[in-house]
């Protein structure tokens, strides 16, 4: 909580109260509906007590164009705003809730959490929110009624969704758990949630975890055919084995969803005590393994053919002493870049505000980054909304080798891997022939209709100077569709890569292009290609964009040991002349938003020794650039 929160909630709760009212009632007397949304109602009598008792509050209010006037003052007594990322806590109540909730200890002991998320509100609380208890603080946003705005006591719990698997059943469920902004439930000495629902998912598999991961190493490295098959290839020690177990996607009826399976890729290291060992170095081909991830047992096995192991390279490990002869290049100098004034954004929790810009950012486990509200303080305009919430949902890796069993490499990065959870530690690329296609989804704040032109997004209520709707614009750059032929397996699940832009109608629900459960799903085309089929009408309706993008890598000698950076991405910026894709303001605003960028200082001393050697500067003065 800012400390400016803490004061106000403090004076709050040391504030006097008149004979006969209790502080609860002087601050708002709730009532609970069904649905869990509070009474925004005040009677006057309360409104009057209220201006007494709370007269010295102030708000802690970052933006200097809000107002509160003619707006009730109120504490706020929410420490998160709707769209933070679960803390530690809360992921720990809502994985306890659902655990109590567990008809026998059988059950609880088999749950595994595939992913703990939080469960974003619906975007008018995050409004409410925006509008009065967190930043960007914008009074405008609150309903309206005869008697002035309706001010909220409090915004609706926060809720987790859990996916949780059942390794005794092999069922998926999806749980929603409500989180109170107190855990002040308490049994057996821990904080408990409230369930709201539990669905069981039929005919899917959720992604695997690192758990699974290190099991089914360790039962593939036990194995005794699979020893055998290692020592005809001359490894004795298996502390040089790597096991990189893949999801097997969906080929045929036997990677059905019911049963939950892996299909291993196996690797040799050279030396067991380096631990910049490059391992992926040195592939073990003509190995058939299929291992059921449920019971965790070997279901199938075959030693197909005897491939003789890659040399040990001498350049496979990126390490000083084993490139370029442990010798560097000396004539890099050193670069400095200091701001001695500090930083040009603030960060104050999520909520972040830089050069007009303000956003708030999240994390998920399959996404990674998010970004929530972004949003343009334009001068005299205001704060002008441009997207409610921007992320990457997947990113399919399919690898372009037709040979057993690399044709099954077709990775859901998001959808199979959980991506976000492996930002950190990401796992190493083999280097055969690949292309990375990503989707990003842009839930656009524009309340629109595609324009003339099909990669523009414009308003239908908005006019610019010229009379034009006021609009952004999809600015494509280097691009390509899978090399794939349109028979390919993958593509089953993956129908989303066959076109670069789809645009449909917002839809609660609808996040992922390739369903929620990519992994091993016989269903073709589920996802995006079904919803457009809907035919929903895009007329003033709140559009999602989905664009794909990637790149096709064919691998080079210079890309060992350690491949170096593709350029691809996705931007918001002004520029016309865009070489990456990215959003460019098409009749946005009303002249370029960066007139008012300060120049730099050689521009600066420049201007003044040719005002000095040739005449007196005069500033030009200029009505729309004042509004700026």
């Amino acid at each position: 909580m800012a400390p400016a929160q803490k004061e106000a909630t403090l004076a709050v709760s040391c504030a006097p109260t008149a004979a006969g009212v209790s502080a609860a009632g002087v601050v708002r007397r709730e009532t609970a509906s069904a649905s869990g949304a509070a009474d925004w109602g005040v009677s006057s009598a309360a409104k009057d007590l209220q201006s007494k008792n709370l007269a010295t509050l102030m708000r802690p209010d970052p933006s200097s164009k809000a107002t509160t006037k003619g707006i009730q003052l109120m504490p706020r007594a929410q420490t998160k705003h709707p769209l933070d990322p679960l803390s530690g806590t809360e992921i720990s109540v809502a994985v306890a809730t659902v655990r109590a909730a567990g008809a026998t200890p059988e059950v609880r002991d088999s749950m595994r959490f595939i992913e703990v998320v939080l469960l974003e509100p619906e975007k008018h609380v995050v409004a409410l929110a925006d509008a009065y208890f967190f930043p960007p603080f914008q009074p405008s946003l609150l309903p309206r009624a005869k008697g002035g705005p309706e001010i909220p006591s409090k915004l609706p719990p926060r809720r987790a969704r859990l996916v949780v698997y059942n390794k005794r059943s092999n069922e998926t469920s999806v749980w929603i758990v409500e989180l109170a902004e107190v855990h002040a439930t308490t049994r057996g000495g821990h904080h408990r949630g409230k369930v709201i629902s539990s669905t069981v998912v039929p005919d899917v598999q959720p992604p695997m975890d690192a758990a699974e991961y290190a099991e089914c190493e360790a039962i593939v490295k036990d194995y005794p055919p699979f020893i055998e098959a290692m020592k005809r290839r001359g490894i004795d020690d298996m502390d040089l084995v790597m096991v990189d177990p893949w999801c097997v996607g969906y080929h045929s009826e036997a990677d059905a969803p019911s049963r939950r399976l892996a299909k291993p890729l196996i690797f040799c290291r050279t030396e067991s005590d380096c631990p910049l060992e490059n391992g992926y170095a040195r592939p073990v081909e003509g190995i058939h393994v299929l291992v059921d991830m449920q019971n965790m047992v070997v279901i199938e096995f075959e030693d197909r053919k005897l491939v003789p192991l890659p040399p040990a390279d001498p350049l496979r490990n990126y390490t000083p002493g084993e490139t370029r002869g442990g010798v560097d290049r000396s004539d890099v100098k050193p670069l400095q870049i200091v701001q001695p004034e500090g930083p040009s954004f603030r960060i104050n929790g999520h909520y972040v505000e830089w050069q007009k810009w303000n956003f708030r950012i999240g994390f998920t486990p399959r996404e990674g980054l998010v970004i929530h509200s972004v949003a343009y303080v334009d001068g005299s305009r205001g704060r002008r909304p441009i997207a409610h919430r921007l992320s990457f949902v997947e990113m399919v890796v399919p690898y372009g080798d037709p040979n057993e069993p690399h044709y099954r490499k077709n990775a859901f990065d998001a959808g199979k891997m959980a991506l976000g959870r492996m930002l950190i530690l990401l796992r190493r690329i083999i280097c055969s022939g690949s292309s990375t296609l990503f989707v990003a989804r842009m839930d656009m704040a524009v309340d629109s209709k595609p324009g003339e032109m099909h990669n523009q997004i414009r308003n239908t209520r908005n006019v610019n100077r010229n009379g034009q709707l006021t609009g952004y614009k999809l600015v494509p750059g280097s691009n390509c569709l899978p090399l794939a032929g349109p028979e390919a397996k993958f593509l089953r699940r993956a129908t989303f890569l066959k076109h670069n832009l789809w645009v449909t109608p917002y839809a609660r629900g609808e996040d992922f292009p390739g369903g929620e459960f990519p992994n091993q799903n016989p269903r073709v085309g589920e996802g995006l290609a079904s919803w457009v089929k809907q035919n929903r009408s895009l007329e003033e309706a709140d559009i999602v964009l989905w664009y794909v993008f990637g790149i096709t890598h064919v691998p080079r000698l210079e890309d060992w040991p350690v491949m170096p950076v593709e350029h691809i991405g996705f931007v918001l910026q002004y520029a016309k002349d865009a070489v990456a894709c990215g959003w460019q303001p098409h009749g946005f605003f009303n002249c370029s938003p960066a007139v008012d960028v300060p120049p730099n200082a050689c521009d600066m001393d420049a201007k003044e020794s040719d005002v000095k050697d040739n005449g007196v500067s005069k500033s030009i003065s200029s009505g729309l650039i004042a509004k700026l």
